[in-house]
This record gives C-alpha cells, structure tokens and sequence, in this order.
C-alpha cells in the first residue's frame, strides 16, 4: 500500500480510536489546529515525561521552568522575530492554493534524491552480496546526473534565502519546472514574504491597550530568565534550563496533519556554555540526542542527521535530526549553537546585563548557547507513524484474520495494562474489579468485561495497549492469570502478586532512561 494511503488510514485511526480530532469539529473545524483525545493526551503526556525526565532528573545541571506565553513586546523585536519571522509564499493561480517557495523547492529535492535511492535499491539487488553502495554512488551515470541537479538547485536556493532574493526563489521554481500539486500547473504568482506572529491586544481600554503577540517560540522565555534562574539556583557553567510550552506561528500553508500546525508545543533546553567551547557541546549535544530517538527502539535506520544548508544569522552550527515519516524524513528536533546571539540582544534592548562571571576564569562574559529543541507534536507523530500496523494473523481454526495494532513503545503507551474477566459470573468479575483496584494506583489500567476476550483484544490492540490479563477459573484456584503481549500475542500464565513487579519493568519510563 502507498505510503500516502496508509498516512490516510493513521489519520482516520487517530479519530476513531480517540488519539485526536479536528478542533471546533462541530463548526466544521480550524484549520491547522487540533485536539488530543483521551488517549492521545496520555501518549503526549508520556512523551513530555520522558523528555523532561532525561534533561532534569539525569542531569545535574539541567533545572526546568515554565514561563509566560505573553511577554513584553520589545523581546521579540530583540530577538529577531518582529523583523525577520517571515516564510517566502507563492500562490498557485489555477488552483488558488498558497505554498511556502521554499518547501516546494525542498519537495523537488526529495523527489530527486527518491530518483537515486530508488536506482541504488535496483542496483543492489540485481549485484546482491557484491554490492557496494559508496561506489555506486560516485560513478553510476545517472546517479551522478541527479545529484548534480540536487547540488545546483541548493546552491541556488540557500544563496536566494540568505539574500532573501525573492525573485530569485521563483526563478528555482521555473527552472525546475515545479507543479502546483493539486492544478498540475506552472502558473506561479511571484513570491512574497509573510509574517508569522499572532498580534493581539493587552490593556482594558482599547485607546490604551498595547500591541503584544503570542510567542512563536519557547526560548526566549528561557533566555529572558536566565540570570533569575542562574543567580537563584546558584548554577555554574556549564548548565542548562529545559521548558516545554505552547507556542504559535500563523502558518499560511499548514499541512500533513500534526506535522505543521498554528498551535503546537515545544521541549526545548538551552545549554549555557564559556565562549569557545561551543562546537564541542554542539558535538555532544548532537550524539545525547540522538541517543534518546534511537532508544525508543523504533529502529536506528528511520533516523538522521541533516546539517542545515542555510544557518541562520545568530548560529555558527546547526543541524536537524530527522525521522523518516510516511511523507518521507523530515524535522522533528533541532541542535543549534547559537553563539551569544540571544543574551547579547536582550543586553542591548533592555540595558540589563546579561553577563555570568566565571570564577575560574576570573572574568565576565556573555555565555554562549547550544539548544535541543523538539517538537511534542511532531514527535507523536513520528511515535504514531512507526507504531501503526496492519497485519494478517491465523485463528486457531486456520483461517486467517486481519487486525490494526499499534504498536506504542510500553513506556509511552497510553494504556497500559487491560484488565477481563473472562466471563461475568462465577465470580470473576469481582475478582477482576478487585485486581484493578490494586493496580490502578501505579499503571493506567482499562477495566473491560463486554464482547468477547478477541474483540475486546482487537481493541486494546488498536489503542497500543501493550498488555491484557485475564481472569479465568484457573484464577481463583490458583491466584493466577493469563498475561497477553500486544506484539506477539502470546499468553503467559502468571501470579496475581507478581503482576505490578512483571508490569513495571516492562511499562516503566525508567527502562527508557537506563538506555541513555
């Protein structure tokens, strides 16, 4: 099935089983914005724990805050964002679509890069054992032909992006004879810069209110804080201040479900460092990071790194790691050095000092910075994208069946241990109650007695729920249960009194945090 179809199917699941809707569904919805269900807020929830638990409980010199989401306004013209937080958009004039130039710049490139990836694969089975990829690469005809149409196009978009040339871009987009994907056609408008921020009013009486925005980012909370937390804390350098929190950016073309939206949550962690050293934590801060990706066990091959073509004026080093969604790899967090840009500005526009004296050094100095940021969203995404599955099973009568499963690392499962009894008589259900209340202080657990056991798997399957027990006759002779596994479906009998042991080290955010 095509990747696209199935990224279909994932959205109508996300749906149906209660992982996220549409916001304002019943008004016909707003664009862009979306709510999570009853499942999909604890898998967020779960996700925002296991990143909060790596930054400030595994590291000393990591502490948290939560800042405002409304902040003075003079902090966004420091930082930049008044000015200079603009997307390049070009409108389609048969489909009267609006696309961000540079995105359909970057779709084209993808398709290229798809052209040699799918000649290496060719190439790969016809030679087999004898292949060697990094040959192939560096002499096949047509591969070099490709890669030298992908090195010109980017050579031209990031020096069009770092000059903002705008005629330039549109110029990209004809030569590469770039479509409109819904109009097939090339009938472009010219490109034009537009503003991401929401504006809004603060102040009772309109003739006084002030012009404020909702921030576009969450680390200007964190920068802004910085010799609050540093003096408060007594933290020395090197040392860092982690936050997850709202933010919003008026995306014009928002798209591919949660992946872009206007509103949407971060993780970020900014990493105060002595000038000099920041190459070397931009190294390690790269190596940490993906290190927490690949330990969710989704398989180290569905990630990379992707070194930014164009750095953004405040940074010396800057590189994204990307997850190969069903759309293909794409950003879901980004390691940035981004020197003493940030602290250096709210100096100049607030006429605070922003400085840290170094006691080893024994001198003053504006710190640099390395930040980590990922967004929750997207990397739901990326957790929901890899987990669902459709699959053909056997029934015990030979036939075959079909079922939908999603398979949620246990840590971050939504649910994670359903509770059945087998029947509603005999006793078990009381005895199923009583096992539930015993288990529902340390696991989120689903209590369920309707339909059959199949069915009522079927739907612990579609929610991720990695584990069910049941409770049959055997268990009230012998106090045990039959424990079923979510990706295999094997059954194990095991003693009520050892289930909260056998579930917790299955189920903890601790077996995550002991990879790292």
């Amino acid at each position: 099935m095509a990747a696209e179809d199935v990224f279909k199917k994932l959205i109508s699941h996300c749906k149906e089983y209660g992982f996220i809707f549409q916001s304002s569904e019943i008004y016909d919805g707003l664009s862009a914005v979306y709510d999570y269900g009853q499942y999909g807020v604890e898998l967020k929830n779960n996700i925002k724990k296991y990143w909060w638990d790596s930054m400030v409980l595994l590291n000393e010199n990591i502490v948290g805050i939560d800042s405002a989401i409304f902040m003075h306004p003079e902090i966004w013209k420091a930082s930049g964002h008044v000015g200079a937080f603009n997307d390049p958009l070009i409108d389609n004039k048969d489909s009267k679509k609006r696309y961000r130039a540079d995105v359909l710049i970057e779709d084209h490139i993808q398709k290229l890069e798809d052209k040699i990836t799918k000649e290496v694969e060719k190439a790969a089975k016809r030679f087999g054992d004898a292949f060697d990829n990094t040959q192939f690469r560096t002499t096949n005809p047509r591969v070099l032909e490709v890669q030298a149409q992908i090195n010109l196009v980017k050579e031209r978009m990031v020096k069009a992006l770092t000059t903002d040339d705008l005629n330039e871009i549109k110029q990209i987009i004809v030569d590469a004879e770039i479509v409109c994907p819904v109009s097939g056609t090339r009938n472009w408008t010219d490109v034009r810069q537009f503003n991401l921020m929401f504006e809004t009013k603060i102040g009772s009486v309109s003739d006084e209110s002030s012009t404020i925005y909702l921030r576009p980012e969450t680390a200007q909370g964190i920068f802004v804080n910085f010799l609050n937390v540093q003096k408060s804390g007594r933290m020395k350098i090197p040392f860092g201040i982690a936050q997850i929190g709202k933010a919003f950016r008026n995306e014009i073309v928002a798209r591919q479900f949660i992946f872009r939206m206007r509103e949407f949550e971060q993780m970020e962690m900014q990493f105060f460092i002595a000038p000099g050293t920041e190459l070397e934590w931009f190294a390690k801060w790269k190596e940490t990071r993906m290190k927490w990706h690949k330990s969710l066990g989704m398989g180290d091959n569905k990630y990379r790194f992707h070194d930014h073509d164009k750095l953004a004026f405040y940074a010396n080093a800057a590189t994204d790691i990307e997850f190969e969604f069903p759309f293909g790899f794409k950003e879901v967090e980004g390691i940035h050095s981004r020197t003493d840009h940030d602290l250096g500005s709210h100096q100049k526009f607030s006429g605070k000092k922003m400085q840290y004296f170094d006691t080893e050094l024994n001198k003053n100095y504006v710190p640099y910075v390395v930040e980590t940021s990922i967004g929750v969203d997207r990397m739901f995404l990326s957790i929901m994208s890899n987990a669902f599955t459709e699959e053909k099973i056997k029934k015990d009568d030979g036939t075959e069946d079909e079922r939908v499963v999603l398979r949620i690392p246990p840590a971050l499962a939504p649910v994670k241990l359903a509770i059945f009894p087998l029947i509603k008589k005999d006793g078990l259900s009381e005895k199923a109650r009583e096992i539930h209340e015993q288990l529902k202080f340390d696991f989120n657990c689903q209590y369920e007695e309707k339909d059959t056991i199949g069915r009522r798997y079927r739907r612990q399957d579609a929610i991720g729920t990695p584990f069910c027990i049941t409770i049959d006759h055997q268990t009230m002779d012998y106090n045990t249960v039959t424990l079923r596994y979510r990706d295999t479906m094997q059954q194990e009998r095991i003693e009520v009194d050892k289930l909260r042991e056998v579930i917790a080290g299955k189920v903890s955010i601790r077996t995550l945090l002991e990879r790292l």
